[in-house]
């Protein structure tokens, strides 16, 4: 589990608040984007991300980038796994780490494949947003790194789904693979990304 500690003292799982507490420094957190805006762009990062993946074929899927220990076919499945992610532990109330550590089935071929169970995922996210109650962003849920509020962790989940989404198209252009429109920089504003693509 990731944590930050000094002496006996230790803020356990993703907490910059509780970092900045622990360590003694000033702290600002950006304005959280609300819940419904937070799924818009979700889904607009996963809809980017379905566009692109089907435009590779199995063997450039196979290939295992430098930066990565999972081939381009796993990481495209992974930034669908993180969306579902955040509804599976909305329906379960906690989530285990085992979640990011899946890999593609054995069936997901080439892109249109994978792409195929983006577009089931998204339809999955969607039927859920809209059948939600603005009460139940208000829950705290058990994550394999700590404790964590679900308005913070719909936030978190968007911003990894974006990160996967941005490496995916300097991988896409690393092997001549034509994205079909422009990475969406517009559903990352306001977003907690790193700067660092890697």
């Amino acid at each position: 589990m990731p944590a930050v500690s000094v002496g006996d003292r230790a803020v356990h799982g993703w907490n910059p608040a509780g970092y900045a507490e622990l360590l003694g420094v000033p702290y600002a957190a950006n304005t959280q984007l609300p819940v419904r805006e937070l799924a818009r762009r979700m889904d607009r990062i996963l809809e980017s991300a379905q566009g692109l993946v089907q435009r590779f074929d199995a063997a450039q899927l196979d290939v295992i980038p430098p930066e990565r220990k999972r081939s381009i076919r796993d990481l495209a499945f992974h930034v669908f796994r993180v969306g579902l992610s955040f509804i599976d532990t909305m329906d379960q109330g906690r989530m285990p780490d085992t979640w990011f550590e899946e890999r593609a089935p054995a069936g997901m071929q080439d892109g249109g494949d994978v792409a195929r169970w983006g577009a089931l995922v998204r339809g999955r996210i969607t039927g859920w947003f809209e059948g939600a109650r603005d009460d139940e962003f208000e829950r705290v849920l058990e994550i394999y790194y700590g404790p964590q509020g679900a308005h913070d962790l719909l936030e978190r989940t968007t911003w990894h789904c974006g990160q996967h989404l941005r490496q995916l198209y300097v991988l896409a252009e690393r092997m001549g693979v034509t994205a079909p429109a422009p990475l969406p920089t517009e559903a990352f504003k306001g977003l907690p990304l790193p700067d660092a693509i890697w």
